[in-house]
């Protein structure tokens, strides 16, 4: 006899409780083979490829072309691409997008490199990052909408924002009116890296004073920039990103020229004094930054964009009773039994 749903909650509840048990691999009889998805998770992204998307904000002159081209070791930067190029002060901020497949040891991955020329150039800079809010907040908007197609595309094509570079001028005072404006409203809703551009300029001790007034405004000012303690997972992830942040702002130097120092080929600046290795941590923290975004946090600033940034971008649509689901396809009766939170859970490959 098939009891009703109800009479099983009542009579039967202990059969519907959940078991779970630890069986580690000397509890096995033999072997299953279950390590064998880590090779077919990477069967399947080796095929697939993955997207970055990195924006760079600085004013003109702060080196953002050449530190990306650097970072990537290929010319990847809009300066780069574009045949007779002239350095042309921009009078209102200009956002220009410039994508690449880099390929390496099979791995693809489709570079966007966001530039945002114009930012900080004029006397006044007033609301100038306003047009950098509208683009990171159309991206989503963008993604939010073919999330929400009836039909919609396998693998949603994924413009999102992952990672900004916010340029610091060397200075060596404090963090700008501008700077902490930009911080503030562009850190709630992107995962910003903060640079001091240029860092050969300043003698080890003053570098590390600006570090430490830096990380003073930040804190004064309620800035969270990126890796933010709340979001650490493990004390192994806790330790590893203590370090980091301990650093921040990485002070960095960026050249696509190579030299020679004691028989080996190196990218560095030279100058009257000698060479600065770009990739030497003796010399700047290229290094560290270059490890950041490519080789320890590339998959969590993924991660970051896509379930905290992204959510909360989501959950504020979703409930603003202007949204319109008519020409999307889609009753409001979807949205409101929580069916839209079940695709968008299994659409995310």
């Amino acid at each position: 006899m098939i009891l009703p749903l109800t009479d099983i909650s009542k009579q039967d509840t202990r059969t519907l409780c959940l078991q779970m048990s630890f069986i580690q691999g000397t509890d096995l009889f033999g072997y299953v083979g279950i390590e064998a998805v880590l090779d077919q998770m990477r069967s399947k992204t080796m095929k697939a490829g993955f997207e970055f998307n990195i924006m760079v904000v600085g004013q003109s002159g702060l080196g953002k072309s050449t530190l990306v081209n650097t970072l990537f070791k290929s010319k990847v930067s809009r300066k780069s691409c574009t045949p007779n190029y002239e350095e042309k002060i921009s009078k209102t901020v200009k956002l220009h997008t410039v994508s690449h497949v880099i390929e390496e040891k099979g791995v693809k991955m489709k570079l966007t490199v966001i530039d945002t020329p114009g930012f900080g150039d004029q006397i006044n800079n007033e609301n100038c990052w306003e047009p950098i809010l509208k683009y990171v907040n159309e991206q989503y908007e963008k993604y939010l909408r073919e999330e929400l197609h009836v039909n919609r595309k396998r693998r949603i094509p994924d413009s999102r924002v992952h990672c900004c570079i916010y340029f610091l001028p060397a200075t060596g005072h404090r963090l700008r009116p501008i700077d902490v404006e930009f911080l503030k409203r562009l850190g709630k809703i992107v995962s910003i890296v903060p640079i001091i551009a240029k860092a050969d300029t300043l003698t080890i001790e003053e570098r590390q004073e600006f570090k430490e007034r830096i990380r003073q405004d930040l804190a004064a000012n309620g800035i969270h920039v990126y890796p933010q303690k709340e979001y650490d997972e493990d004390p192994e992830e806790r330790i590893l990103n203590d370090r980091i942040r301990e650093s921040i702002p990485f002070a960095v130097v960026g050249t696509d020229k190579e030299h020679q120092v004691n028989g080996n080929k190196v990218l560095g600046r030279k100058t009257k004094w000698g060479i600065i290795e770009v990739e030497n941590v003796a010399h700047c923290e290229f290094a560290n930054l270059r490890d950041l975004l490519i080789r320890s946090h590339l998959q969590d600033l993924k991660d970051v964009t896509h379930n905290i940034h992204y959510e909360t971008y989501r959950v504020r649509r979703l409930n603003e009773s202007n949204m319109d689901f008519s020409e999307l396809g889609l009753s409001t009766w979807l949205l409101e039994n929580g069916t839209a939170d079940k695709w968008e859970s299994e659409s995310h490959l």
